[in-house]
């Protein structure tokens, strides 16, 4: 079957998406976990060490700055899920308007970010990256912020890992998931109707008013 940026929307409005089993597969499957990781927007959680980090404004963050250069960093790892096919897919979607990605930046080096899908109130992570000490943590709480402000009630991290879980990720089983994301598609989100954050104060100060 031929996937086609459409078809790839199609399945994340019904809790689906594709994966390969390592970069070289010329094959993508899709997943259904039965087990869903999702942060609850209201309950992100920046420990002091990150508050402190966030407010040291030592970082640049930007939003679609760099979509291709972001998934490749998600990919350069030994294991990887994303093959050519996949990348090539979701920058389709990007250029689309479907796909979005939040760059965080030193020295005017790329040394963070993450990616992933809206469809309706939901956004769905693909995957993250860290080049400096947490970089991906900054990516993900900036990400938060905006989300909370452009209408988005829903943000599915697939699975749930130690390193999410710190930050307040759960775990739901695959029939809420379907439930919540029914929901989240009757919701008309744009992660585009509010700028980012002005500093990394003002993510750890509405983050406090909403925890």
């Amino acid at each position: 079957m031929t996937v086609t940026p459409e078809l790839l929307l199609q399945a994340y409005r019904v809790g689906v998406f594709p994966m390969a089993e390592h970069r070289d597969d010329p094959e993508m499957f899709w997943v259904d976990p039965r087990r869903r990781g999702v942060f609850p927007l209201d309950g992100f959680h920046i420990s002091r060490s990150l508050a402190k980090t966030l407010r040291r404004e030592a970082y640049e963050v930007t939003l679609n700055a760099a979509f291709g250069d972001v998934i490749d960093a998600c990919a350069d790892r030994s294991e990887t899920w994303i093959n050519q096919d996949i990348r090539m897919l979701y920058t389709d979607l990007h250029d689309m308007g479907h796909a979005h990605s939040i760059e965080v930046w030193m020295q005017d080096r790329l040394v963070g970010g993450v990616y992933g899908v809206a469809v309706g109130g939901a956004f769905c992570g693909e995957s993250m990256f860290s080049r400096e000490r947490d970089a991906s943590k900054i990516a993900l709480a900036w990400l938060v912020d905006l989300l909370r402000r452009t209408g988005f009630v829903l943000f599915d991290t697939q699975f749930l890992t130690h390193h999410l879980a710190s930050l307040g990720a759960i775990e739901i089983t695959r029939a809420e998931y379907r439930a919540h994301l029914a929901q989240a598609l009757l919701v008309n989100a744009d992660i585009t109707r509010a700028p980012l954050a002005a500093s990394g104060q003002d993510v750890v100060q509405r983050n406090t008013q909403t925890s």
